[in-house]
């Protein structure tokens, strides 16, 4: 029998960070939480990513996930938020670094062909899908389905040339 394994997805977002965990053995996959951290827009930009930071500390302290896969930043026409996307991006990638798990990261087409089964796809078809494969998922956000969906696609190509290895940095 194979080894279970605990992942965590994460969607990044200044305002709203999803996260989801499963749970693989094999090709089955369980449920095990999800869930969204979110910054407070009234305050700065240091403080919002603290927010974030914190918060996805406290998420990997309890639900204590073996690997993590983020979803990476795409380019839009407003440099502006794209800056504060890839900023929030890194605090998703330096949390579980530092916790010394194993990070992957995902393009979206990616994500949704190892969801939906094609590249594009809108988020009513990757929710449906999330429900389907994880029939007692439940989330707060759109974000947190699509942090379930990273998870998944994880569980599908993990150990493939998509995993990238970041070692945790000891104070």
């Amino acid at each position: 029998m194979s080894e279970t394994v605990r992942i965590i997805g994460i969607d990044p977002g200044l305002r709203n960070t999803g996260w989801g965990v499963v749970e693989s053995q094999g090709s089955s996959l369980r449920f095990v939480a999800a869930g969204t951290v979110k910054s407070n827009g009234k305050t700065s930009l240091a403080e919002r990513l603290c927010q974030l930071h914190d918060g996805l500390v406290e998420v990997l302290t309890s639900h204590g996930p073996d690997e993590a896969a983020v979803e990476n930043t795409f380019v839009n026409k407003d440099a502006s938020a794209t800056l504060k996307l890839g900023q929030a991006r890194g605090i998703a990638m330096l949390v579980p670094a530092r916790a010394g798990l194993l990070v992957s990261e995902y393009a979206p087409n990616a994500v949704k062909k190892a969801v939906i089964g094609v590249g594009h796809g809108d988020k009513t078809q990757i929710k449906l899908m999330v429900g389907m494969l994880l029939p007692k998922a439940t989330y707060d956000s759109d974000d947190a389905a699509d942090a379930l969906a990273i998870a998944i696609c994880h569980a599908h190509h993990r150990g493939g040339g998509n995993a990238r290895v970041a070692a945790a940095v000891n104070a």
